[in-house]
């Protein structure tokens, strides 16, 4: 090969190489490391509030963002959180009665967009929103009368799957949600800011605690899936509040107009990586000094 050639190859190598570098360096700018710690609730047939802290579990999760501007980022979460309700619980008299339970795990991997009103790094806190989609697993379980832990989508108490309700189709633990929310964050230095957040997931499932529209025929669940699973779909035997005699075909166990909602809220952490060296958008705030902030209120 002629010596031009080779100059000219390595100054497009080089050149390649350089931009590659930069690109790289510009996105870690730009990257935070994400964690988020506190409860998980859910909204259904066995909690009717759409936020309480009653019956909440605790959640955790980790991911990262990538700002797009000074105030619109991308953020990805994997979240790991617990849900549990009780009739029992419940100052409604026919929910006394029913006295079913459930407990789930909730794995939940989401991906938003987040817009900060404000820019931080010049009021050192900001009120923000975000919206997305994630994808989530589910699976609701409880204890039997012996302490025994059942997973209740085998059972299908409300006949799901069975050829005599065709119209019940037996749900799926894999399901797409629509998370959204809002919250407040600080910032402490040019790496960390911490907040409070809110996110509400929307889902498109009435069964993530098992419970969706009516009794079945106790004989048809019992020839399909077993005593334990007429156990499972009424409890009342179990308390005085209700009775040991299994509902007729067609009384109402759950409301099938809505479906189940699941959220988490708590403290928020960001750190962002290399934040001294940031420089992007107008004024780029990577490169601020946030020791006096400016323009507050």
């Amino acid at each position: 090969m002629p010596v031009k050639k080779i100059i000219t190859l390595g100054f497009l190598l080089y050149g390649v190489s350089a931009n590659a570098q930069g690109l790289f360096r510009n996105i870690l700018e730009r990257a935070s490391i994400e964690a988020f710690g506190g409860f998980s609730n859910y909204q259904g047939e066995l909690q009717d509030k759409m936020y309480t802290f009653a019956q909440s579990k605790p959640a955790f999760s980790l991911g990262g963002s990538l700002a797009v501007t000074n105030k619109l980022s991308v953020r990805g979460l994997a979240t790991l959180g617990r849900l549990h309700a009780a009739d029992k619980y419940s100052n409604d008299e026919s929910r006394l009665a029913r006295n079913l339970d459930f407990n789930s795990r909730i794995y939940d991997a989401s991906l938003t967009v987040v817009y900060d009103i404000f820019d931080i790094s010049e009021k050192r806190f900001t009120p923000y929103v975000f919206a997305g989609v994630s994808v989530f697993h589910f699976s609701p379980y409880t204890f039997d009368k012996t302490g025994t832990k059942l997973w209740l989508h085998g059972y299908r108490t409300e006949g799901q799957g069975l050829s005599q309700y065709p119209d019940r189709k037996q749900y799926a633990l894999d399901q797409i949600s629509i998370p959204f929310g809002g919250g407040v964050k600080f910032a402490v230095n040019q790496n960390i800011s911490l907040g409070w957040e809110f996110r509400f997931n929307k889902t498109f499932t009435d069964y993530i605690d098992d419970v969706s529209t009516t009794y079945v025929d106790r004989s048809v669940l019992l020839a399909a899936r077993g005593a334990k699973a007429v156990e499972l779909a009424y409890r009342g035997g179990e308390t005085v509040h209700g009775s040991p005699v299994y509902p007729a075909a067609g009384t109402k166990r759950g409301n099938p107009n809505t479906k189940d909602w699941y959220y988490f809220s708590g403290i928020t952490l960001s750190y962002r990586l290399f934040a001294r060296e940031a420089n992007y958008g107008a004024g780029g705030r990577g490169g601020k000094d946030l020791g006096c902030p400016k323009n507050v209120y």
